[in-house]
């Protein structure tokens, strides 16, 4: 079986990896090396961030 491919884009995922600091780990060890704890908030933003643009296209 091939390996899953992901739904958030690099670029989506980078954006928030800056936006949370820990994007200088991700550029040195790649996403493996990050914290559980920093892959749980970085999904917990891009959820915040699809909750805003909703309530965005709704207005």
């Amino acid at each position: 079986m091939g390996r899953r491919r992901g739904i958030m884009s690099d670029q989506l995922k980078e954006e928030i990896a800056k936006e949370l600091g820990f994007y200088d780990t991700v550029q040195q060890e790649g996403w493996g090396g990050i914290k559980a704890r920093d892959a749980g908030n970085m999904v917990k933003r891009a959820i915040e961030m699809a909750e805003e643009n909703l309530e965005k296209g709704k207005r």
